[in-house]
């Protein structure tokens, strides 16, 4: 039976790129819609970008910008992510849409005519200088337990405690320095503890969707447990404040001057305000469609780390104003690099468009993910060496295997014509039903499940394929009996059958090869659907190369873009016509490193990241940025001004050159071994090979940044990073120069 479906990842914050936490949680989304569309089934899968809020504001004002300007600068770059891997969202939007006003307020409205809605006098630190409430990210100070300087108003880094912001000692705004006083205004809260609904969401989270799925999974439900009770348990819920102070980049709340929507209100009401803005578009009527007591599923995808605000809040404020509530929560977890946890300012991201820039293959990496993801709360690790082996061994050795090597047999002796023995029935009926069970378990989202069967039968046919030994069957076909030489054409046949049934299987998770399959080499007109499965092919076109394996170099790649050679022409691209990309090190002669907050919807990585972007007058056009590159000094323009305050935090030191090595497999790379005067040797990579040999650096004085965060590399840790200049642009040949201090210097000294 047909089911139509409503499909949404969480929004992604509009003050960052994407990094691979969010191409992550796309891929399997994605992968789940093309399935469900094999399957015969509707589905409106819709974005947005998250747009509303305080860091938005003030990341917009430090750049001199408008905060609808910085929502269109980084929106504009979410396309070539979404292309490079494939990702087909069938519209996408923004929270800051008259939709999302309008749908914003009306929820409101019906909450407040439920009387969910209250007020009261809340007592907050404000910064005097800035005008503003602010938020415990923007307030730091002493732990009152064990006395670190520069913690958050929430928690403490250096001992785990957690308080209030009133707690912390000598407390300082991060934003003017000022010291914060206490401020009393008015709030509004969402009665998240009113008897009804604890009641709702009770039964909600345990509850089931017209498929017999329940809304939660088991570790969900578990941990929803913690906030609603079980047994004689009473509920733990606080309401929930949903207001904000102007200034403030969001919604007004109606007849409520001065006041704004908290941006966790108006955010997950962007999912509705995305598809309503899709129906317009298509023609569909929205209210219809999400009609309550319709049978379209509502189903969300979202990280673990945002599941109080969509277990609890969402379908709760759903409930209470009328609308539709969801049908099913889909929760992952967070993915690693190498066991670590992703951090940028330890050099374990990974850039999505880094990896494009590279040229490697996005279906590489949707097929790894798959291979990782199934349908519990688990994070996944990318491993490098894993990577490669899993791509080359199953997708190369294996899959394509099949049909670059009975293609050929095909092609050459039988004019692309395809025959079976007589059991050619059972064939077919066997590949459909190991396709039905693909089907099951992708929409399980039990995708690495999915990709041991589709493997184990790749590994049959190539086995089956071995055993008959076609190639001396071909040799001896010009003397041999006929019968041999229908043989030939009944191995190749149904090593091809089983290679498009793999095909098939495969294509939500690999959807450009395996359209190329259908097409190039099947000759179909239409891509692929599950039935297709068990459907023997009957011709096929010559073999063309399909996929290439991946080579080493392109991880090392991958993960090198940090050193400040290649960082500073990531960080600078900007200014020409890209994105901004992925945060890194800014070379300016003397090279830098920042780091900004980057709140994610889904989250998946929590990593912070750091966009370096021109002031506004610095914005040219794609026609004029080469010369405007071109005239300014060192080929990029100077970046944004810092402050005093910006500048202290990076500790450049002098540091004497005890040792350089090459580092095998590495074209960029030499390692370092420096002595910066703490009494110990430090291991540094820098990726400038090109420019020297070991043995011109061995003795010399350099100059390193001293307290940047370890970075784990596949060769080794990096304990800081040595200081260099080149061009920008890669055309015009000025070498790469080491900084080095005048004789007389010594290690250990600080760079005033």
């Amino acid at each position: 039976m047909s089911r139509t479906l409503f499909v949404t990842t969480a929004l992604p914050y509009a003050n960052g790129s994407f990094h691979i936490g969010h191409i992550m949680e796309y891929i399997q989304a994605d992968i789940w819609v093309r399935a469900m569309r094999m399957a015969g089934h509707t589905v409106h899968f819709v974005g947005a970008d998250d747009t509303h809020g305080a860091p938005v504001m003030l990341k917009a004002e430090a750049e001199g910008i408008t905060p609808k300007q910085l929502v269109e600068r980084i929106g504009a770059e979410r396309p070539q992510y979404l292309r490079g891997f494939q990702i087909e969202f069938d519209h996408w939007h923004s929270t800051d849409s008259a939709e999302n006003v309008e749908l914003s307020q009306d929820i409101y409205r019906k909450l407040r005519a439920a009387g969910l809605i209250s007020t009261r006098e809340i007592e907050q630190f404000y910064d005097p200088v800035k005008g503003m409430f602010l938020a415990d990210r923007y307030i730091k100070g002493e732990c009152p337990k064990c006395h670190a300087k520069d913690q958050y108003g929430d928690s403490c880094e250096a001992c785990g405690a957690v308080y209030a912001p009133t707690d912390l000692i000598e407390p300082y705004s991060t934003l003017t320095n000022a010291r914060p006083i206490l401020k009393t205004s008015e709030h509004y809260f969402f009665q998240l503890s009113d008897p009804r609904c604890i009641e709702f969401l009770q039964k909600w989270t345990t509850g089931s969707n017209v498929q017999g799925n329940k809304h939660l999974q088991a570790e969900v439900l578990a941990k929803t447990r913690e906030w609603l009770g079980s047994g004689d348990e009473k509920a733990n819920l606080g309401d929930w404040d949903i207001s904000r102070d102007a200034p403030y980049f969001g919604i007004e709340i109606p007849d409520a001057p001065g006041k704004y929507f908290y941006v966790w209100l108006d955010a997950p009401v962007g999912y509705l305000a995305s598809l309503k803005s899709y129906c317009a578009k298509i023609g569909v009527d929205f209210e219809a469609l999400l009609d309550p007591n319709g049978t379209t599923e509502q189903v969300h995808f979202i990280g673990k780390d945002i599941i109080y605000f969509h277990a609890l809040f969402w379908p709760a404020t759903l409930q209470f104003s009328g609308r539709k509530t969801p049908d099913q929560l889909n929760v992952h977890g967070f993915i690693t690099v190498s066991g670590e946890k992703m951090s940028k300012s330890r050099g374990t991201g990974i850039s999505p468009l880094r990896y494009l820039e590279l040229g490697m293959n996005a279906e590489w990496m949707r097929y790894y993910i798959a291979a990782k993801l199934n349908a519990r709360v688990e994070d996944i690790d990318f491993n490098p060496d894993d990577f490669i082996a899993r791509v080359n061994s199953d997708l190369v050795g294996k899959y394509i295997n099949i049909a670059s090597r009975a293609a050929n047999f095909i092609s050459k002796y039988f004019d692309g014509q395809l025959a079976y023995p007589d059991d050619a029935a059972l064939l077919g009926s066997n590949w459909a039903q190991a396709a039905d069970r693909i089907r099951a378990d992708l929409e399980a989202r039990e995708y690495g499940r999915a990709i041991r069967e589709i493997m184990a039968h790749a590994d049959q046919i190539n086995q089956a394929f071995d055993t008959a030994q076609p190639w001396l069957i071909a040799k001896t076909l010009a003397s041999a009996e006929p019968s041999q030489r229908v043989a030939l054409q009944h191995i190749c046949s149904s090593a091809l059958a089983g290679f498009k049934a793999l095909s098939v299987m495969l294509a939500p998770i690999l959807p450009a090869l395996s359209q190329r399959v259908a097409t190039e080499l099947f000759g179909q007109t239409s891509s692929f659907v599950w039935t297709d499965a068990g459907v023997l092919p009957r011709q096929i076109n010559p073999f063309k190369h399909l996929m290439q394996r991946v080579e080493p170099t392109m991880l090392d790649e991958l993960f090198e873009i940090p050193t400040q050679i290649a960082s500073t022409k990531q960080a600078s691209s900007t200014q020409q016509g890209a994105a901004a990309k992925q945060s890194g090190s800014t070379k300016q002669g003397a090279a830098t490193k920042q780091t900004g907050s980057d709140k994610q919807g889904a989250a998946a990585t929590q990593a912070t990241a750091a966009h370096d972007q021109q002031p506004a007058s610095a914005q040219t056009t794609a026609g004029n940025l080469a010369e405007a590159n071109a005239l300014a000094p060192g080929g990029e323009p100077l970046a944004p001004t810092i402050t005093i305050d910006d500048f202290v935090k990076i500790d450049l030191r002098v540091a004497r050159i005890v040792n350089c090595e090459q580092v095998e497999g590495s074209t960029k790379l030499l390692r370092l071994t420096l002595d910066v005067g703490e009494g110990r040797l430090r291991n540094v990579f820098s990726g400038i090979k090109s420019a020297y040999t070991p043995e011109q650096l061995i003795g010399r004085l350099t100059v390193v940044v001293a307290n940047l965060a370890p970075r784990k590399m596949k060769f080794g840790v990096s304990e800081g990073m040595v200081l260099a200049a080149s061009h920008f642009d890669d055309k015009i040949d000025s070498g790469i120069y080491v900084l080095d201090p005048s004789s007389g210097a010594q290690p250990g000294m600080r760079i005033h």
